[in-house]
């Protein structure tokens, strides 16, 4: 522990350098769930293939475990340009010392700024822009992250709520065709669910489902 406080209270350039290294990546750690989350392609990802799981009516299949991999390294190929220009732009110069920490935040946030601007809704923008008392800003970079990231985020969860819808459209088809042949026949105590449920698992298989709603997720960004 003492060690590790002398890192800190060194004058030794060598010594400083690596206690804001560590500071940052203390700092980026503890807000990489904040990150991942509100300025990726993650929350976007995650909700259509939990609507995709909904849908089917497949309860916990796939598991809670698998979807969130699945968009965990989906997000990280989408994300792969904006992230090598952050780490070109700010993260390499910032540990070879070539600019301050101010300089590597700035750098760092025009990639991100960005991606959050091709897909953020004019109208979500000025809705906190308007709240702020903000004036209209000339290019994306003079918003700060404090008013586009919530604007990002309420315009992927609309964007991810329709898709939802779109992916339910087939299969709410297909429950009340099972459901209609079921009362005509007077098997009304028979759930539908568990006479539809085979018929979805089908349909999604021959038209290769997990293909076009990663096709339709990808073309999306």
């Amino acid at each position: 522990m003492n060690e590790f406080i002398d890192i800190f209270s060194n004058s030794d350039p060598t010594n400083i350098s690596t206690s804001i290294k560590l500071l940052l990546l203390l700092t980026i750690l503890s807000l990489a769930p904040s990150i991942l989350i509100l300025m990726t392609s993650f929350t976007r990802i995650l909700i259509v293939l939990s609507f995709v799981r909904t849908s089917l009516a497949t309860q916990t299949m796939p598991p809670n475990q698998v979807l969130i991999g699945l968009a965990l390294f989906i997000t990280f190929f989408v994300m792969a340009p904006t992230l090598q220009e952050v780490n070109q732009e700010a993260l390499t110069p910032l540990f070879n010392e070539e600019i301050t920490l101010e300089e590597a935040y700035e750098q760092a946030s025009i990639p991100m700024k960005d991606f959050m601007a091709k897909h953020t809704r004019e109208k979500d923008l000025a809705l906190f822009m308007n709240y702020a008392g903000m004036e209209r800003p000339s290019t994306i970079q003079d918003v700060p992250l404090t008013t586009l990231v919530p604007a990002f985020a309420i315009s992927e969860l609309k964007t991810a709520f329709q898709m939802g819808f779109m992916i339910f459209i087939p299969f709410l088809v297909i429950d009340m065709a099972v459901a209609s042949v079921l009362m005509s026949m007077g098997m009304m105590m028979l759930p539908p669910v568990m006479i539809s449920l085979p018929f979805k698992i089908l349909l999604f298989v021959l038209v290769d489902g997990w293909y076009l709603i990663t096709q339709s997720l990808l073309q999306g960004f």
